[in-house]
């Protein structure tokens, strides 16, 4: 979840001017945007923008690799445009491929990278540039997917989805729900929701009934489809010289150790134990985007336990470097179950709604406008 600092909370009556401002800003920039000033680059082939309104863990890139099992399904070829956050390419855009130095790459594109490798992953800053190189590759592509895209603006689109971290529906002072920068987790204020094609929320499947009436209260402004998620463990891959078949919690009888450097550690823990049936000994978390090869104490840490190491598969491509004798990644895929429809009679599931858009919307059929 996108918690707020504690700092944010003890100096909310000083922040709180600065978040006007900030939002009034970014609500004016999205206004030109949607006037065309400046012109956006829209793609010539379906783009679609995966992003959300806050920071943190919101399940961008599970929802992105669900995008890419269902293209790699229908031998479509899909490009994603991302901006490869805290590498240092040696030239952009960086085509990433399952062997790439995770420095160069970033470490979730090289985990989508080795998880698609029919799919061509782009890292760079300039989304325009790499949507260019897209089109010129041997394969051009049948689809974009813009990776952290609702605050790109200048890269048109023919569809946003939108991911809200659950605690947005929180009622009282914990909420987050319009609490923008610098005082909140929002990058913008509410209004920009409307530019949502459809919003998607990770949230385990007991705290859907409960979440309901808050969730159709928070966006009665903007009616749009609904899609609940949860991250459901596959299995554990380990992480060695070779590619090994994914095991089950049962190749690990006994204690173990968790690792983790991703934006909602608490829910890679729920995800773990869940699959383990028990807590790991001890949970060592580490900031979003940690590079464990630039702090030897890092390895030190992890090794002197002496027990088999967890990690998720975003974790997994930089600690492979370290040379751990027993690392395994837990892999998960998001699993829709659940939708809610503006109308309150109910619609259809992700899937279904998601084939009835692409049915509209195949390189044959887009209308050439940005939404």
């Amino acid at each position: 979840m996108a918690d707020r600092h504690p700092l944010q909370n003890a100096f909310a009556p000083l922040l709180i001017p600065l978040s006007l401002a900030y939002g009034g800003a970014v609500k004016a920039r999205r206004r030109m945007a949607g006037r065309g000033i400046p012109s956006p680059y829209l793609p010539p082939r379906p783009c679609v923008s995966v992003g959300n309104i806050s920071w943190g863990g919101t399940g961008k890139t599970p929802v992105t690799d669900w995008l890419l099992d269902w293209a790699d399904a229908r031998n479509l070829r899909a490009v994603v445009l991302t901006r490869g956050y805290g590498a240092k390419a040696p030239f952009r855009p960086f085509p990433v491929t399952a062997d790439a130095d995770p420095a160069h790459s970033g470490d979730e594109p090289l985990m989508l990278a080795r998880l698609h490798p029919h799919a061509l992953i782009l890292a760079d800053p300039d989304r325009n540039r790499a949507a260019r190189a897209g089109l010129a590759a041997p394969h051009p592509p049948d689809l974009f997917l813009l990776d952290d895209g609702f605050q790109h603006l200048s890269t048109g689109r023919h569809l946003d989805l939108v991911l809200l971290d659950a605690d947005d529906l929180l009622d009282g002072p914990a909420s987050n729900w319009n609490r923008v920068l610098p005082a909140g987790t929002w990058r913008e204020p509410a209004a920009a929701l409307s530019a949502a094609g459809a919003f998607l929320i990770k949230l385990n499947p007991d705290a859907w009934p409960d979440a309901l009436p808050a969730l159709r209260r928070r966006l009665a402004p903007f009616p749009r489809p609904v899609f609940a998620f949860r991250l459901r463990p596959q299995g554990l891959r380990p992480c060695g010289p070779t590619p090994s078949p994914m095991q089950p919690a049962s190749a690990l009888p006994g204690p173990y150790l968790l690792t983790s450097g991703v934006g909602n550690p608490d829910q890679v823990r729920r995800s773990v134990e869940e699959f383990m049936g028990r807590p790991p000994k001890e949970h060592l978390i580490f900031p979003d985007h940690h590079d464990y090869a630039r702090r030897p104490d890092d390895a030190r840490r992890l090794a002197a336990p002496g027990l088999p190491v967890i990690c998720t598969a975003k974790d997994a491509v930089k600690l492979a470097s370290l040379n751990l004798p027993a690392l395994y990644a837990l892999e998960v895929k998001a699993d829709f179950y659940a939708a809610a429809w503006p109308s309150g009679t109910g619609g259809p599931d992700f899937a279904t709604w998601w084939n009835l858009w692409w049915t509209g919307q195949s390189p044959l059929n887009i209308n050439g406008k940005a939404n």
